[in-house]
């Protein structure tokens, strides 16, 4: 069962009401809440909610400003919860404290498999916090950390990551301030990686150096069949050799 309440003013208040009424609720499994302003006090009530709810498996929060703050009620739930698969936190202005808390839940939790944390403010260190959680993360399949201010450092922590982590699959990078160290410490784990299938990379600062290392660890890795190069500053050929290469892993895949 599914309730949308996306962008009706709910405010803290009325998130309050919803998370006293989940906690009796056994039927509803997708709550959309984006866009209702419940704020840190709002996510404080709803996360006191989810340590005792056994049912919901999809909570979207997007656009309601609850900040480090909420991110760390929500975090502390999630070491708790064993039902909730997808949590939707895109544009809360969370920043590197917040990832720091979620990082310290995804250790711990064991069915979380999609997190997104897009159009935050998590950046280098946020991302370093999220890449040290993946390494002991083994449910956490598809991380969204688009527009997130992460440069090369964060890029390189994520890619070390990558290397030992083997249940991702998806990871967005898109609209970051990755250039071409990020993309070489990328291409460097995705000779080694095996699980990854999606990365997207579109629109951050890489030139035609990181896309050439790119392109050299698409010579060793078969599973990656997306890799998203568009609107950086990569040359027309290199770009459209890379999207032969990605195009020959689908095609491997297939056969």
């Amino acid at each position: 069962m599914t309730l949308d309440l996306y962008d009706n003013h709910i405010g803290s208040l009325g998130a309050q009401h919803l998370a006293h009424a989940l906690q009796h609720n056994t039927t509803l499994t997708t709550l959309d809440l984006g866009s209702n302003q419940i704020e840190p006090l709002g996510a404080q009530h709803l996360a006191h909610t989810l340590q005792h709810n056994t049912t919901l498996m999809t909570l979207d929060l997007y656009d309601n400003q609850i900040g480090d703050n909420g991110a760390q009620h929500l975090a502390d739930a999630l070491q708790r919860n064993t039902t909730l698969t997808t949590l939707d936190l895109f544009d809360n202005h969370i920043g590197p404290l917040g990832a720091q808390h979620l990082a310290h839940a995804l250790q711990h939790n064991t069915t979380l498999m999609i997190l997104d944390l897009g159009a935050n403010e998590i950046a280098d260190d946020g991302a370093q916090h999220l890449a040290h959680a993946l390494q002991h993360n083994t449910i956490l399949t598809t991380l969204n950390l688009y527009g997130n201010q992460i440069g090369d450092n964060g890029a390189q922590h994520l890619a070390d990551t990558l290397q030992y982590n083997t249940t991702l699959t998806t990871l967005n990078l898109y609209g970051n301030q990755i250039g071409d160290n990020g993309a070489q410490h990328l291409a460097d784990t995705l000779q080694h990686n095996t699980t990854l299938t999606i990365l997207d990379l579109y629109g951050n600062k890489i030139r035609d150096n990181g896309a050439q290392h790119l392109a050299d660890a698409l010579q060793h890795n078969t599973t990656l069949t997306t890799l998203n190069l568009r609107s950086n500053r990569i040359g027309r050929e290199l770009e459209d050799h890379v999207r032969e290469l990605v195009e020959r892993n689908k095609q491997r895949i297939k056969s």
